[in-house]
């Protein structure tokens, strides 16, 4: 079994799968709901016979009432394709073994990745810093499990995070609606971030931001004289962080609430995934409240 695919986190995610909550479009019969009438699976409403019509789907006991001929419309029913848009800019190295940040959002992008293709939908993955440097076409087929997790073994930290273009692209260059799921730390300013997010959804997507962040940066523990270096470019600082603390911890602190206002405004889902919450736990957790939620 390939590095990145846990049997203890697939095991769980597997067994609540991952359904879209709102319509999308695909291209053979599933399990989501599609915006296009057929003549399967769930009534949606009646329709005028015309010529050429199926004569089988004539509603015969709506003629017995009304003496005029009118077809049953159903809902079909489709698979959906995931884009998934991994940030591999240099502020993902922070964290050492299982904390750290690439290594885990590594981990999340396959396990996603496995559990949507298992369910036979379609998923593509994008690697990103300043621009897309890898990047795998939407696929149903099994061994596009392999390729996925090859490409995430080859991919290292580079560059700066720029993340509203990468969405910006995705969503001009995807057809068809379906989900759209980025993995970063979102360590940039938040308004290109909300406009690319913004314009996902603009485009009918369903769109999932998982922002994985290390404990440090959260709780910033540091203690004594530290020395800060800047991993996209900033300059070293030699410091005694007790005292940049409490102001450390209110801008950290509005820079996530207006992130998530953002997202919860635009209609995209908000998940923290901390890096030091074991990912099976984490990734069960999100999927049991879409369930709970449903379809918006």
């Amino acid at each position: 079994m390939p590095t990145y695919l846990k049997p203890d986190v697939l095991a769980r995610a597997e067994a609540l799968g991952l359904k879209a909550r709102q319509l999308v479009e695909g291209l053979r019969v599933g399990d989501h709901k599609s915006p296009y009438k057929g003549f399967s699976v769930e009534f949606v409403q009646h329709r005028e016979y015309v010529p050429g019509d199926d004569i089988r789907h004539i509603d015969w006991k709506s003629y017995g009432r009304s003496e005029r001929y009118t077809i049953k419309q159903y809902e079909q029913e489709t698979n959906f394709a995931c884009h998934l848009l991994l940030d591999a800019s240099n502020s993902m190295r922070y964290g050492s073994g299982a904390t750290n940040k690439l290594e885990y959002a590594k981990l999340l992008t396959a396990s996603l990745a496995y559990m949507v293709i298992r369910q036979r939908d379609s998923a593509g993955l994008r690697v990103f810093n300043t621009e897309v440097v890898a990047e795998l076409p939407t696929s149903s087929n099994l061994g596009h499990i392999h390729a996925i997790t090859h490409i995430l073994e080859d991919a290292q930290p580079r560059e700066k995070t720029s993340i509203g273009p990468v969405l910006d692209q995705v969503a001009d260059r995807t057809g068809r609606r379906g989900i759209v799921v980025l993995i970063s730390d979102c360590l940039e300013d938040i308004e290109p971030t909300l406009a690319g997010l913004r314009h996902a959804r603009f485009r009918g997507h369903e769109v999932v931001l998982f922002h994985v962040l290390h404990p440090d940066e959260v709780r910033f523990p540091l203690d004594g004289n530290v020395r800060f270096i800047g991993l996209e470019g900033f300059e070293e600082l030699m410091t005694r962080p007790h005292l940049l603390r409490p102001a450390y911890l209110r801008i950290v602190g509005k820079y996530l609430e207006d992130l998530r206002r953002g997202c919860d405004g635009s209609g995209v889902d908000y998940v923290q995934m901390p890096t030091d919450r074991p990912l099976a736990n984490a990734l069960a957790e999100y999927l049991v409240r879409r369930l709970q939620t449903g379809r918006r």
